[in-house]
């Protein structure tokens, strides 16, 4: 579900301290769009929400997550809404918030 080199090499390259910032970043952020996922209707606005989600979970590893956003964000391109399954994305999304904070954590402790 995450791609733990990932994690080790955005931290290794912008340093500790920013690194947690770019991670508290990125979770306010895209805790504010999976919350209006749901809700979403229309195909261009379904595509950008999944295209700002990708960028920023490929960035932090969140791999599962991304590919989802990814095939979503090609379904909506194609006006392909009905095949996209936003309370799909909305659970793989905390279910990586929660395994990331369990890898974190786990880190952490070691």
């Amino acid at each position: 579900m995450i791609d733990w080199q990932r994690v080790r090499e955005l931290r290794d390259e912008i340093g500790e301290d920013d690194f947690e910032e770019v991670v508290d970043l990125f979770l306010e952020e895209a805790d504010e769009v999976a919350a209006k996922i749901p809700a979403l209707t229309a195909a261009d606005q379904i595509e950008s929400a999944l295209h700002f989600l990708k960028g920023s979970a490929l960035n932090l590893g969140f791999k599962e997550f991304a590919a989802l956003c990814q095939a979503g964000e090609k379904a909506a391109a194609l006006g392909d809404v009905a095949s996209i399954d936003l309370a799909r994305v909305v659970t793989v999304y905390e279910a990586s918030k929660r395994a990331y904070a369990n890898g974190q954590a786990a880190e952490d402790a070691a």
